[in-house]
């Protein structure tokens, strides 16, 4: 792999940015956009870096975290824009942190054992930063982003909840949970004659609230789960449609047992 100069090409890319948002000479689309605008495509990226990582490609993998470190750039060029702060604050922001986040290395604190215990003590100091920044909020569920998927945010609330007490002893005793509001969901399901109204809606989603933490007690990250579940589905659907166009049938006039016999033949394959 060839060794490049990487603050030569951070230097570059960050007065390109500065180009493109020349009041003057810039880039009208570059020039319209704020914070607000931008963030759905700062999503965007970060997912489509996952996805590189999934395909394992490499290549896919590096231009993809050259989209992503675009929109950390393009955030940094609106914020000092603002006289908030610049690309050099933020770098030196985060380095600090994570200083401040690893004692074990930078304090003279003993070395945690695990990965585990890592992870607990991180969350441990968070909290100590919050209430040495004299955050407001002194929940145990402070600063879990709600823009976070829902199943991911529902782990972390769990998570954060069983830190201090609230959460269940054993994996079993959470599938029951998940039962019980599966029973509650038919319940009202059936109070609504089969048709989800607001309360079915809701029961609907404490079931995945349960489920999600089910999937914490059982070590399985419920977000990757359910990605691995749409791929399989996809997938064998992708399967079922060209198998079916070979043979010359219109998936809209298969019959039920027809599919059914499409998934069955997919289902065994890797």
């Amino acid at each position: 792999m060839h060794r490049s100069d990487p603050a030569a090409a951070l230097e570059a890319l960050l007065a390109l940015m500065a180009r493109l948002r020349d009041p003057q000479h810039g880039c009208p689309w570059d020039r319209a956009q704020d914070f607000k605008s931008i963030a759905p495509y700062t999503l965007e990226e970060a997912y489509e870096v996952r996805e590189a990582i999934e395909r394992n490609d490499p290549d896919a993998l590096r231009a993809e975290l050259g989209d992503l470190l675009f929109q950390v750039v393009f955030h940094a060029r609106l914020g000092e824009e603002r006289g908030w702060f610049d690309f050099a604050a933020i770098a030196a922001g985060i380095h600090q942190k994570l200083i401040r986040r690893h004692p074990h290395l930078f304090g003279g604190e003993a070395t945690p054992g695990t990965a585990g215990e890592q992870s607990r003590r991180w969350e441990d100091l968070k909290a100590l930063e919050r209430a040495a920044d004299g955050s407001s909020d002194a929940s145990a569920l402070a600063d879990i982003p709600l823009a976070l998927p829902a199943l991911t945010r529902a782990g972390k609330l769990g998570r954060r909840a069983g830190r201090v007490g609230f959460d269940w002893t054993q994996p079993a005793a959470v599938r029951e949970k998940v039962l019980e509001e599966l029973g509650e969901l038919d319940a009202a399901l059936g109070c609504a004659g089969g048709m989800a109204d607001e309360h079915a809606r809701e029961e609907f989603g404490d079931l995945l609230f349960a489920l999600a933490n089910w999937g914490r007690h059982l070590g399985i990250d419920p977000e990757e789960a359910l990605r691995g579940a749409n791929a399989k589905f996809e997938r064998r659907f992708r399967r079922m449609e060209g198998r079916a166009e070979r043979r010359g049938a219109p998936l809209t006039q298969l019959s039920g047992a027809e599919w059914d016999a499409l998934w069955c033949e997919v289902k065994g394959e890797p």
